[in-house]
């Protein structure tokens, strides 16, 4: 092979504008993953700063969650919320159902 046809890549007897055609659609797919990667990294960012807004929040308030829920009648306490919240949700639903009918 000579150095020319090593130099433009025709090594493998694309003509040179195949080669600017693949060239073209690799540069688009890199293009499409730098930007896929940015919204990746940004919605990660968001995560982070969220948990450590809640984690700034508990230190603040020397509260240790682990700690916490080893006391007894922690579950209980954590089954009386969800049944709360469960009572809550279902007023919400037929309240909404209702307004529409």
């Amino acid at each position: 092979m000579d150095p020319t046809q090593q130099a433009t890549g025709m090594s493998n007897g694309q003509s040179s504008t195949e080669t600017e055609a693949e060239n073209e659609r690799l540069r688009a797919r890199i293009a499409a993953l730098e930007e896929e990667l940015v919204e990746t990294q940004a919605r990660a960012n968001a995560a982070v700063a969220k948990w450590q807004e809640r984690v700034y929040w508990l230190d603040r308030w020397h509260l240790d969650l682990n700690a916490l829920m080893r006391r007894p009648g922690a579950s209980e306490f954590r089954a009386g919320l969800r049944a709360f919240r469960a009572v809550g949700r279902a007023f919400t639903r037929a309240k909404r159902s209702l307004k529409r009918s």
